[in-house]
């Protein structure tokens, strides 16, 4: 689970805050959750989740659909997410953009976006206009309307949206094809937004097929978050949702991931190169794949390696040896299937990748051999229990994490338990979960360099 950095003293105030909510609990009584949540299913299966946040009279309205670009046939890459452009072009009651222009009129915000394991799409508004949000979602949730002519102009649009963020961009470039090294069998390593031959390929029947076997009530979340209850939300869900037929079960079958038995290595000399870097991932378990028992213990991993300019990586190597311009490392185990823990590094002029690479291979030796230190568990735990009390702040990020957990095959209590868990990480469980996660016959190991010089 990932939060928005929080400045040092900011941190320092919620960890006080932390405490005084933990301690004056009295004994043997629950943790308290993160955003205490309520929950229903209507009849034709959707999960309604409700966050209430009475700071100020505004809601954010989520519909969560458990597919992405994961399940995607295979050859079909990037029809997940030119849908998720194409629901955007009306239905038999709205015409093409209707919708967004009505919400704007309203004062309202709105986005959508695509991941490996779902597609969410959300607005946000003054609470009294919630109504008709909720009538206009749920309608495209079964009557959209699509044509060749309202397909066309939005495939160029992902396009170019592809050549901006990947195919023009070294760095871009590098990312997606150290993406497909990592995964041999499993659909994580084709890029979310396609590959370029397939999303030119991609048929009006090839969108429709995908929309109408995903986007069914019982394949589908609702998040709303703000000034509003569970009871004052249930009759509007009931109304507008709760009439959709369940339609048919979408089974989600994945092919799993092999025993992987080489180190693999990915270069890219580049041109448009100014500031190399080194990177290594490792595949990982995460919450719902693998040996998920160590997620929790590799999230406190990360943020003692590469958390903060504290972390072990950013002192050692930039401050201590000043090798490096920036390094770190990070794991988000929120994934339906197996996941990465990656080691970054950026040299500072002069200094050799293999330097890099021998010094980030001398501390993860050291890792090992020695282990992570009680304080620096100490302190890494605080860190995240304290930036866990930050994030009911914003009900947005409530809603987020609340929707990509029960697509993902979490529960709201896992939510929850978050605090509690990473609590209960021990120096023990670090080290033991750091020593099944460094065999270098799973790992990637990226390079990103300038052309050199003809």
């Amino acid at each position: 689970m990932t939060f928005r950095p929080v400045p040092r003293p900011v941190r320092q105030f919620l960890f006080l805050l932390f405490l005084v909510l933990f301690l004056s609990a009295p004994a043997g009584s629950p943790r308290a959750g993160i955003f205490d949540p309520q929950t229903f299913t209507l009849s034709n299966g959707i999960q309604v989740v409700v966050i209430t946040n009475r700071r100020v009279p505004v809601v954010t309205h989520m519909i969560w659909y458990k597919a992405g670009s994961a399940d995607e046939i295979s050859g079909k890459s990037g029809a997940a997410h030119l849908l998720e452009h194409l629901m955007f072009k009306g239905t038999k009651k709205w015409g093409p953009g209707e919708f967004s222009t009505i919400l704007a009129r309203n004062g309202g915000q709105e986005n959508a976006f695509t991941s490996y394991d779902y597609t969410g799409y959300y607005q946000t508004v003054a609470a009294d206009r919630l109504e008709m949000v909720m009538e206009m979602e749920a309608d495209r949730m079964t009557n959209l309307v699509l044509t060749p002519e309202l397909m066309e102009p939005e495939r160029s649009v992902v396009l170019e949206e592809r050549r901006q963020r990947t195919d023009n961009n070294p760095s871009g470039i590098l990312r997606e094809q150290i993406q497909a090294a990592q995964y041999l069998n499993y659909p994580y390593g084709r890029p979310v937004i396609g590959w370029e031959h397939e999303i030119k390929g991609l048929t009006l029947d090839d969108i429709l097929d995908y929309y109408r076997r995903w986007y069914t009530p019982r394949n589908a979340v609702l998040v709303v978050a703000g000034d509003i209850t569970a009871e004052q939300l249930r009759p509007l869900a009931e109304k507008y949702y709760g009439v959709i037929p369940a339609g048919p079960e979408a089974k989600r079958v994945r092919p799993q991931e092999p025993p992987q038995r080489a180190a693999r290595q990915v270069m890219l000399e580049d041109e448009r190169v100014r500031e190399p870097s080194w990177s290594r991932a490792y595949l990982a378990p995460s919450y719902s794949s693998g040996d998920s028992r160590f997620a929790y213990a590799l999230e406190v991993a990360a943020e003692i390696l590469g958390g903060d300019a504290t972390s072990r990586l950013y002192r050692s190597l930039v401050v201590d040896q000043q090798l490096m311009t920036s390094a770190g490392a990070y794991y988000s185990p929120d994934g339906l299937g197996p996941s990465r823990f990656v080691f970054y590094a950026s040299p500072r002029p002069g200094i050799s990748m293999q330097a890099v690479e021998d010094a980030v291979e001398l501390l993860i030796t050291n890792l090992l051999a020695q282990g992570v230190t009680e304080e620096e568990v100490s302190k890494a735990k605080n860190r995240m229990e304290a930036e866990a009390i930050y994030a009911r702040d914003s009900f947005r990020t409530g809603a987020r994490l609340m929707g990509a957990a029960l697509t993902s095959n979490r529960t709201v209590e896992d939510v929850e338990a978050w605090p509690e868990r990473i609590s209960a990480v021990s120096k023990g469980d670090v080290d033991e979960a750091m020593r099944a996660l460094l065999d270098e016959r799973r790992s990637v190991t990226g390079l990103l360099l300038p052309a050199k010089a003809k």
